[in-house]
């Protein structure tokens, strides 16, 4: 069995390639290009960035933004972050999003992105999403509290003054929005 050679967090973040499309994370020491995105999981990702900054002026929603979680480099699908953790400064977010939403795409294994997952709960994030719209379920983590599936209509955990959310809620932003 041949081992792959870990790439330090330093070295991962010095390279070119990094921030092209579709992003790269650094993950268990291994740099991963993130698949690239289809119609529902781009819709779903666009539409719930929209939702949660609408509904709330606590927290701020974005997509695809790098998080420098040492010794990971993560790039969740949804950040949603503290308005009191940004500045005016450009660039990655140091820490982890306080709630981190990823959509797994049909290719992606579930097992990476618990593991991005569970890393940044053990370093700051609160929550966390894990949304699988074949399976049309999603996956919460709160805090240290083991993960709960949900289903149809079932109200989902949010941070912060966000109203009820349910799964089906979620599951339509797959559609178009006008």
């Amino acid at each position: 069995m041949k081992s792959v050679a870990k790439i330090p967090l330093a070295e991962f973040l010095s390279q070119p390639n990094i921030e092209a499309s579709p992003a790269w994370e650094l993950i268990n020491g291994q740099a991963l290009e993130k698949p690239m995105p289809t119609l529902f999981h781009s819709r779903l990702q666009r539409n719930l960035v929209n939702y949660i900054n609408r509904h709330t002026s606590l927290f701020e929603a974005v997509q695809e933004l790098r998080c420098i979680v040492p010794p990971y480099s993560p790039v969740p699908d949804i950040s949603v972050i503290a308005c009191d953790r940004l500045d005016d400064k450009d660039g990655p977010l140091e820490g982890a999003p306080d709630w981190l939403i990823e959509i797994r795409s049909p290719d992606q294994s579930t097992l990476d992105l618990q593991n991005k997952i569970l890393h940044c709960l053990s370093n700051g994030t609160q929550l966390a999403w894990l949304i699988d719209i074949t399976r049309q379920q999603i996956w919460g983590w709160l805090g240290d509290e083991l993960p709960l599936v949900y289903s149809a209509e079932d109200i989902l955990p949010t941070l912060g003054d966000l109203p009820k959310l349910m799964v089906n809620t979620v599951m339509a932003m797959t559609r178009r929005q006008n």
